[in-house]
């Protein structure tokens, strides 16, 4: 499906960051976008209906999908972590950042394995780059990204052929929260020339790619990691021969 034909697409997360450009995407591709989050917003998406839901639990999992209806996507975009060395903090937050970043997914994807298998429609994850490479900082948050690619292959593998499901493997987006890891507007321009295109993805761009892998166009494709970051990140070997180059170590 495509949107185009008025099918109900859910987003996780979706009323602000990524999740915000995913629900742009496809409203404008003609789904009708139903948004959760744990907070109402205060400037919710344009056209883009609010249900509040928190995706750790499974009574608000069982609410939502009541509430949400027949559902041709859902888009599991609720996640994240702030920076956190691996050995400081609280266990339980790290507990908490895995919890969020996979456990929930799992619910979320045993939520709504009924519905979207009356329709045959597909669950899209929204995976990171974090999850394929050392992530010094953000530990937690890697290693439940990693298991979220891993998840995607067996689902998409028990699921088949009645339910199609894909990771989109985000890299460096520009959003409310980048700050947080990149400072200020020269630490994020400095961040992006580290990648092949020279700057961030922008939400919409992300959320482009959610709607085709649940578009016909993708109709063959399940199981897969579709990366989306701008040609990804350079290996620190071309760093490290200078400007100038040299041979190769």
């Amino acid at each position: 499906m495509t949107g185009r034909d008025g099918g109900t697409v859910l987003v996780t997360g979706g009323v602000r960051g990524v999740g915000r450009g995913v629900c742009a995407a496809f409203a404008d591709a003609g789904a009708h976008v139903v948004a959760c989050a744990r907070h109402e917003p205060e400037d919710p998406p344009p056209g883009v209906r609010f249900v509040r839901a928190d995706i750790r639990d499974p009574g608000d999992l069982e609410r939502l999908a009541a509430e949400t209806g027949p559902v041709r996507a859902v888009v599991g975009n609720a996640g994240g972590s702030p920076p956190l060395r691996a050995a400081e903090g609280w266990a339980h937050t790290h507990a908490r950042i895995i919890e969020l970043n996979l456990t929930a997914q799992l619910l979320l994807a045993r939520a709504f394995h009924g519905p979207l298998r009356e329709s045959g429609g597909t669950l899209t994850f929204i995976g990171s780059v974090a999850a394929v490479r050392p992530s010094p900082g953000t530990a937690a948050y890697a290693a439940a990204k990693a298991g979220l690619e891993s998840l995607t292959a067996s689902l998409a593998a028990e699921w088949a052929p009645e339910v199609r499901v894909n990771c989109v493997r985000a890299g460096m987006v520009r959003t409310e929260r980048i700050a947080q890891h990149f400072g200020d507007e020269g630490g994020l321009a400095g961040a992006g020339r580290t990648v092949p295109l020279g700057r961030p993805a922008e939400p919409r761009e992300i959320g482009e790619a959610c709607v085709f892998l649940a578009s016909d166009a993708a109709s063959y494709i399940t199981g897969a990691c579709l990366p989306v970051h701008g040609g990804g990140e350079p290996p620190a070997y071309l760093a490290a021969r200078g400007p100038e180059g040299g041979e190769r170590p």
